[in-house]
């Protein structure tokens, strides 16, 4: 086939020139098979090619005339009744809120109690404080040492350092546990949070995490509060990019800062030198300083129709993502952040992910093309309103 094809080449030289030109195209050839079966050259051509197939306007660019009068007229009636889908399901959402708002006052009750028990201003009951393991081997455990516990609660009772009052460090524990909190957390953060004595979630339009603070040596707010404005209806500009509630802008609360307290800034010297006379003297200055505290000063979003900058966006979309796992897992399930069990099962998902990942593309090896494109869906997380109380 090759030959065939340089068979009709046009040479302006005599044979040796047909010889020579038909041993580079052989060369040439022979380069190219190479080349072609490259898994990664092939890789990167279907790449290409899946690009192409699949751009939006592949199939009206693939018709010369475009699309007959007639499709377009039913495409914009489908498209009208996309938008009427869109607006059906923020509609589903206002009620979704509803019915949280609704249940919200059936947790809270708990959510008292628990706190209650964390701070120790209630000691739960014997039957409050019952718990029965379903592994075996634990009971047996705990029947095999129940008299020793019972005598080292008649020692602790005695000794006021090993009978604390409540769980101690309950929420600051749950910090440490948790990566996404513990690397805003510094080590200069650690004894004010030691005074964090509850968490709450308040269902409200717009949400509003609080922090209920112990009187302490560092501020004098009880609570801290941080607000998450939130977004449940199609942008009329945009109305096809609705996927549900999305928090859109977050406001914060003022600090009061004891005198020398404030860990959300630091004082630094710096020396200036006077331009005519050359003497130096020493200035002190505050900069911002890392804080956990800073969670309660965010970044406002643009509201003036101004872009953020690529770092501001990645600022702002972590602090929302902050504020939806407060909402939706710590305040929720603070016990089992506590003990580590959440963080266990968290892990286990993720794995089970993993591992579902690597069977899908193990069995995709002997599919059919046609079964090749198939890809489980995987549905985003939306950040649900913060409004919990």
């Amino acid at each position: 086939m090759g030959t065939k094809a340089f068979r009709w080449q046009k040479t302006d030289g005599g044979p040796a020139d047909s010889v020579e030109a038909a041993k580079n195209a052989s060369s040439t050839e022979k380069l190219t098979d190479q080349v072609m079966q490259n898994p990664q050259v092939l890789a990167a051509l279907q790449e290409r090619l899946d690009n192409v197939s699949h751009t939006p306007s592949s199939y009206i660019e693939t018709r010369p005339l475009g699309l007959p009068k007639a499709v377009k007229r039913r495409i914009n009636a489908l498209k009208q009744l996309q938008v009427r889908c869109a607006h059906i399901e923020a509609k589903f959402y206002e009620e979704v809120h509803d019915l949280e708002r609704k249940y919200a006052a059936l947790y809270q009750p708990l959510f008292d109690k628990r706190r209650e028990f964390i701070t120790g201003d209630v000691e739960p009951t014997d039957a409050e404080s019952a718990w029965h393991s379903e592994n075996e081997e634990d009971d047996k455990l705990a029947g095999d040492m129940k008299n020793k516990v019972v005598i080292a609660e008649k020692e602790a009772a005695t000794m006021e350092e090993l009978n604390p009052k409540g769980i101690p460090e309950f929420w600051f524990t749950i910090f440490r546990n948790v990566d996404m909190l513990s690397e805003l957390v510094q080590e200069y953060d650690e004894p004010i949070l030691k005074h964090l004595q509850d968490i709450k979630v308040k269902f409200s339009d717009p949400g509003q995490p609080m922090f209920h603070f112990e009187p302490n040596d560092y501020f004098t707010n009880p609570v801290l509060t941080k607000t998450y404005k939130m977004k449940s209806e199609p942008d009329k500009a945009d109305p096809f990019s609705f996927e549900g509630p999305e928090i859109v802008d977050c406001d914060g609360c003022t600090i009061d800062w004891k005198k020398g307290k404030n860990v959300t800034v630091k004082t630094i010297k710096k020396k200036q030198k006077h331009k005519g006379r050359g003497t130096v003297r020493t200035i002190t200055k505050q900069v911002p300083n890392e804080s956990f505290f800073n969670f309660f000063s965010p970044l406002k979003a643009s509201g003036d129709g101004e872009s953020l900058d690529e770092d501001s966006e990645f600022t702002l979309a972590s602090d929302f993502e902050i504020g939806h796992f407060f909402r939706e897992r710590i305040v929720p399930r603070a016990v089992l952040y506590f003990t580590g069990e959440a963080i266990e099962d968290d892990d286990n998902f993720e794995e089970g992910e993993e591992g579902e990942e690597e069977e899908l593309e193990g069995d995709e090896e002997g599919e059919d093309e046609d079964d090749a494109d198939v890809n489980p869906k995987k549905e985003p997380i939306q950040p649900a309103e913060c409004k919990q109380q």
